[in-house]
C-alpha cells in the first residue's frame, strides 16, 4: 500500500506540473518581454496590456483567437479573483496591488494554427516616507515666462476605460495639495492636460495626476507623478518652410535634390527631428550608394532677426525613374509642440521645345546667312544659270517692239576723251562676244549710223529702240583737255543741269542741232552726239526709269578723276556699280605672267602676245550678260505687244 500510494502521489504532482508549465512546452513564437514596464505601489490599481493583438502579428480581424495570462513565477494561469484580479482578453487588471505582485506575466495568444507569447513586467515599489506622490517619476520641462502644459501619463488607462464605457475622474496635486482649476495659474485643459498660463519658478516640483474609477465592483485609483522643471530654454511650434506642398517637374533620368527646411522659434537646442516619407514609409537610407537616400539632419542656431534653430534634411535621387513620379514625398516634423509637415510631388518635365526651336532657328539663320553669302559671291552665276534653265519664266523680248538689245555709246574719233582702245573694244571685242558668241543685237553709233541722218533723230530713235544702253568710258571720257579743272567742273555741272532739264529743253535742243548732219568733217559733231547720248540715257534712267544703263569702265578710275565726272554718272555708278573691263585685263595679265614665266623657261625668253579673254564664261562677260536683257520664251499678250508698238 505504501509503494502504490507513493506512486500515485508522484503521478498527481507530475500532471499538475505539466498543466502549470504547458505554455512553456508549446512551440510558440516568443516576442519576449515588453520594453515598457508597469510601475505601481501597494493599494493602487495596475493595468497590463498585451500587444499581440496587432496586424503586425496576425490578422486578428479574420482569424479566431483566445488569450491566456500566466504568472511566470508559478506557471499558473491567471484567472479572475474578486477584489484582486480581473482578466479581460488582452488586458490583465490588478485591482489592489500588493508588494509580492511584482514579476513578469506572460500572455499567450493561440489561433487554430499557431500560438504567440509575450511577457510584461510589473514593478511594485513602496512609497517614499514623508513624500506625496509616486516613487517612480516622469520629468517634464516647462519654459519660464510662457504658456506651457503638463501631460498626465495615464491616457492609456483612460482610453481602455472608455472602451469599457466606464466613467472616470482625474485630479491633480501639487505636492500633497490638490490643484483647484483656475487658481495659481493652473487650468484643466482636458483630462490629461494641465495648462499653466505663465510659467514661474513656483511651478517647479512634483505634480501628481490621480485617475479614479470603478472596475470589477472595486473602486480604486492609479496615479503618476511628474517632476516639473522650469527652464529658460524653450521651443515653440516648428514652422515648415520647405517643401511647400508643391508640384515639381523634372526630367526623367536626371538627378534631383530637395531640401526640407524647418525653423523652430525658441531658445536653446530643441528636441526636434525631421524625417522624409514616401508612400507613408520612412526613408532611412543614408548612403549615396542607394539610389534614393537622405542626408544627416543638420541644424544651426539663429539669433537675429528672430531667435530659433534651423533644421535641414536633404532628399536625394541619384537617378529619377518612372516609379518616382506621381507620388507625394513628405517631410514630417516630430516634436512635443506638434508635427507639421510639407510635401512635394514629382512630375515628368514637359518636352523642351525651346532647344529644338532654337536649333531650327539658328540652323535657318546660318543657312540664310550662308545662302546670302553664296548669292552675293555667286549671284551672277546663279542668275545666269537660272535664266538658262527656266527661260519660260521670262518674257520673249522679241515681241516687245524693240530692235536692239543694247545701244553702245562711247567717245567718237576726233572728240574729247576719244581712245583707240575704247574704239577697238566697242567695234571689235564687244560685237565679237555679245553678238557672235551670245546672240545679242547691238546698235553701235560709229558702226550702225545711217549717213545723213540727223543726230537728234538718230540718238532718240535708236535709244528708244534699245533695251539697254552700254556707256563705255575711261578716265578722260568726261574730262576736257582744252579747259582747266574748274572749267571742266562747270561743264560737268552744266551737263548735269541739261540732264535734269531735258524735258524742258529737248525741243529747243532739237531745233538747234536737227539740221546738223554727219559729214565726217565737223569736229563738234561727235561732241554733240556724245552729249545727247548721255543726256538722253540719264534722263530715261533717272527721271523716267524707262531705260537701264550699263556702265562699262574700261580703265581704273581714281577718286580724283571720279570727282570730275558728271554728277548723274557718279550717282548711277554709286547706285548700281559698273562692269570693270580693266579688272578682267589685270586678272588675265597675272595668269599670263605665270604662264609666260614657264614659257620663257621653255622658249628661251621670247616675247608672247597678251590678249584678253574673249570667252563668254569669263567673269567680265558673265557680268555683261547679267545686265543684258533676258532672252526668255514666255509669250506676251497681244494687247501688251500692241501697246509697246505704239
Amino acid at each position: 500500500m505504501g509503494l502504490s500510494s507513493t506512486v500515485g502521489s508522484l503521478l498527481i504532482f507530475m500532471g499538475f506540473y505539466g498543466i502549470c508549465t504547458g505554455f512553456e512546452q508549446e512551440n510558440c513564437t516568443n516576442y519576449k518581454i515588453q520594453f515598457e514596464r508597469v510601475f505601481s505601489v501597494p493599494g493602487d490599481m495596475a493595468m497590463l496590456n498585451s500587444t499581440l493583438v496587432s496586424p503586425d502579428v496576425f490578422n486578428f480581424t479574420s482569424v479566431p483567437y483566445n488569450i491566456t495570462w500566466y504568472d511566470s513565477k508559478t506557471g499558473q494561469e491567471m484567472s479572475n479573483q474578486t477584489g484582486r484580479i480581473l482578466v479581460n482578453r488582452e488586458t490583465l487588471w490588478f485591482l489592489n496591488v500588493k508588494l509580492d505582485d511584482s514579476g513578469e506575466y506572460v500572455s499567450v495568444l493561440r489561433t487554430p494554427f499557431q500560438c504567440y507569447m509575450q511577457a510584461t513586467s510589473l514593478v511594485v515599489d513602496l512609497p517614499v516616507a514623508g513624500e506625496c506622490g509616486r516613487p517612480r517619476k516622469v520629468v517634464q520641462t516647462i519654459t519660464s515666462g510662457v504658456w506651457d502644459t503638463l501631460s498626465c501619463p495615464l491616457k492609456e488607462y483612460i482610453n481602455k476605460l472608455d472602451s469599457y464605457n466606464i466613467s472616470s475622474s482625474l485630479k491633480w496635486y501639487k505636492g500633497c495639495e490638490p490643484i483647484v482649476d483656475g487658481t495659481g495659474g493652473y487650468s484643466y485643459r482636458d483630462m490629461t492636460k494641465m495648462t499653466i498660463q505663465r510659467v514661474e519658478a513656483q511651478h517647479n516640483g512634483n505634480h501628481t495626476c490621480t485617475l479614479t474609477f470603478t472596475l470589477g465592483g472595486i473602486t480604486g485609483s492609479v496615479s503618476e507623478t511628474i517632476v516639473a522643471e522650469v527652464t529658460d530654454v524653450y521651443s515653440l511650434v516648428p514652422q515648415m518652410l520647405e517643401p511647400a506642398n508643391e508640384i515639381i517637374k523634372v526630367q526623367m533620368g536626371s538627378n534631383f535634390t530637395k531640401q526640407c527646411r524647418v525653423f523652430v522659434p525658441g531658445v536653446g537646442m530643441p528636441f526636434v527631428d525631421i524625417f522624409w516619407l514616401a508612400r507613408d514609409d520612412f526613408i532611412f537610407n543614408l548612403l549615396p550608394s542607394d539610389r534614393v537616400y537622405t542626408s544627416q539632419q543638420r541644424s544651426w542656431i539663429q539669433e537675429v532677426p528672430k531667435k530659433g534653430v534651423w533644421l535641414e534634411r536633404l532628399l536625394l535621387f541619384s537617378e529619377l525613374r518612372e516609379e518616382d513620379f506621381h507620388i507625394n514625398y513628405t517631410c514630417r516634423v516630430y516634436s512635443s509642440r506638434g508635427n507639421p509637415e510639407g510635401y512635394f510631388t514629382l512630375l515628368p518635365a514637359d518636352p523642351n521645345i525651346i532647344l529644338p526651336i532654337g536649333s531650327v532657328f539658328v540652323g535657318v539663320m546660318v543657312l540664310f546667312i550662308i545662302s546670302v553669302v553664296i548669292y552675293y559671291l555667286f549671284k551672277v552665276d546663279i542668275v545666269l544659270w537660272f535664266r538658262g534653265v527656266f527661260p519660260i519664266l521670262y518674257t520673249n523680248k522679241d515681241l516687245d517692239g524693240k530692235l536692239f538689245d543694247a545701244y553702245v555709246a562711247y567717245p567718237q574719233p576726233c572728240t574729247i576723251g576719244f581712245n583707240e582702245k575704247v574704239e577697238t573694244f566697242a567695234l571689235n571685242i564687244l560685237p565679237q562676244v555679245l553678238e557672235k558668241a551670245c546672240g545679242y543685237k547691238l546698235f553701235i553709233a560709229g558702226r550702225d549710223c545711217q549717213p545723213g541722218q540727223a543726230i537728234v533723230d538718230s540718238v532718240e530713235e535708236n535709244i528708244q529702240a534699245s533695251r539697254r544702253l552700254l556707256l563705255l568710258y575711261t578716265a578722260s571720257t568726261f574730262i576736257s583737255k582744252r579747259h582747266t579743272s574748274s572749267t571742266s567742273s562747270n561743264n560737268n555741272n552744266n551737263l548735269s543741269k541739261n540732264i535734269n532739264s531735258k524735258d524742258n529743253s529737248e525741243s529747243k535742243t532739237g531745233d538747234n542741232i536737227t539740221s546738223t548732219s554727219y559729214d565726217g568733217g565737223d569736229e563738234d559733231y561727235p561732241d554733240t552726239r556724245q552729249q545727247l547720248e548721255c543726256v538722253a540715257a540719264m534722263y530715261r534712267v533717272l527721271l523716267e526709269g524707262s531705260l537701264k544703263v550699263v556702265l562699262v569702265e574700261l580703265e581704273e578710275i581714281t577718286p580724283a578723276q571720279l570727282a570730275l565726272f558728271p554728277e548723274s554718272v557718279r550717282h548711277l555708278r554709286k547706285k548700281q556699280g559698273a562692269v570693270r573691263w580693266w579688272k578682267n585685263l589685270r586678272t588675265r595679265r597675272r595668269q599670263r605672267t605665270c604662264m609666260r614665266r614657264r614659257e620663257d623657261e621653255e622658249t628661251g625668253g621670247q616675247d608672247t602676245q597678251l590678249t584678253p579673254s574673249l570667252s563668254p564664261s569669263s567673269r567680265f562677260w558673265k557680268e555683261m550678260r547679267y545686265y543684258m536683257p533676258v532672252r526668255g520664251k514666255r509669250a506676251v499678250y497681244p494687247e501688251k505687244t500692241a501697246l509697246l508698238n505704239l
